[in-house]
């Protein structure tokens, strides 16, 4: 299936202001199930725009302005050849076949970083107690029942500016944007000895059952599970990740999958606004 991307973002001001290099993290990242098939990114006012990959390997576009304006215009189109996906189609390694489960030491230095809690808060979610040596649970069944959890208890809260909630705010107000509760997700599973990261890109609101982050882009949860590699957990909707998910960035923590990345300044205090569209179109 070809699907279509088209998304653009558009900054107002009152007067002329300088921009700091941008940086865009919008495009997806290609695997067995996607390909990029067309590209077209362009900024008004036009730039030099130069493409590389960061630490996480996600393509990232940095522009630099040289002038002043008024507004500042993103647009990008892309098209994508889309592969069905079952999101259960794997074999786990013998030993991550119940929680918990301990990584292999060579898996273990490579991805240790992923293991690690970003906040020190305690997190105490309604309903969730880990599996223990002692009482152990199957990986799969735990994953899925954690993943449905947090869709039942944490209310959809659509945010689209502003930085992501610490993840105990979200479980004491119990309602969050699509990255809140991603990163909470992310935090919990760090908590039960695995390793997570976050994610940002594109849902294909195609199911019945996805009903939420309609028209944005959206954030998940990816776990690595030995035999099987990085899993996609999406909370919001309560589901693990299918062929609807089309992921742009991943990384530690909110900042590092920021879609749009930059500032403007001016001399003055400078009000300004920001509009933007996205769709998913098949081709």
């Amino acid at each position: 299936m070809k699907i279509g991307i088209r998304y653009e973002t558009v900054y107002r001001y009152d007067r002329a202001v300088r921009f700091s290099p941008h940086d865009v993290r919008l495009f997806p990242r290609s695997d067995r199930f996607v390909q990029i098939a067309r590209l077209d990114f362009k900024t008004k006012p036009e730039t030099a725009v130069r493409f590389g990959r960061d630490v996480f390997d996600n393509i990232v576009a940095s522009c630099f302005f040289e002038k002043a304006a008024e507004a500042l215009e993103l647009r990008l189109a892309i098209d994508v050849e889309i592969a069905k996906k079952n999101p259960f189609d794997f074999v786990l390694a013998r030993r991550a076949v119940q929680m918990p489960f301990a990584y292999e030491e060579d898996i273990a230095s490579i991805i240790c970083a992923y293991c690690q809690r970003q906040t020190s808060d305690a997190l105490s979610l309604p309903g969730w107690t880990p599996p223990t040596q002692e009482l152990p649970r199957e990986t799969v069944a735990t994953l899925v029942e954690l993943t449905k959890l947090l869709h039942r208890t944490i209310s959809y809260q659509r945010r689209e500016e502003g930085a992501a909630q610490a993840p105990a705010e979200t479980v004491r107000l119990r309602s969050g944007a699509c990255r809140d509760t991603a990163v909470l997700l992310a935090e919990i599973l760090r908590d039960a000895g695995l390793a997570a990261r976050v994610v940002s890109g594109y849902l294909r609101e195609a199911d019945e059952e996805i009903r939420r982050a309609e028209g944005s882009l959206h954030a998940w949860t990816e776990v690595f599970l030995p035999g099987a590699g990085w899993v996609g957990l999406d909370p919001t909707n309560g589901i693990l990740c299918n062929d609807n998910f089309i992921a742009a960035a991943v990384g530690l923590r909110p900042a590092d999958i920021t879609p749009i990345s930059g500032s403007f300044y001016h001399r003055d205090r400078v009000p300004a606004e920001m509009q933007s569209r996205i769709e998913l179109i098949i081709l």
